[in-house]
């Protein structure tokens, strides 16, 4: 027989998720915030219904990358292209 699943309120912090009261206190915004940067596809999450997941994992890349995705934003400048 399967365990019944988890709500995000029982989830650990260690869990595979991580919550969105938990994101706004990470952030220092408020939980209304969080709603619609997830809507807005800005932090990274699936909506099922009326729930949003969003993966630890995800998040922190995220977060790490202050948001800005791999590839966008201004160009890497190379050596020997005669700028001193």
């Amino acid at each position: 027989m399967t365990e019944p699943l988890q709500s995000s309120g029982d989830l650990a912090p260690g869990s595979g998720r991580i919550s969105v009261p938990e994101i706004a206190k990470r952030l220092s915004i408020g939980r209304l915030a969080v709603y619609g940067l997830l809507e807005r596809g800005i932090i990274p999450g699936v909506r099922l219904g009326r729930r949003w997941i969003i993966t630890r994992r995800a998040y922190l890349a995220w977060e790490e990358t202050c948001g800005v995705r791999s590839g966008a934003g201004l160009p890497v400048p190379t050596r020997g292209n005669g700028v001193s």
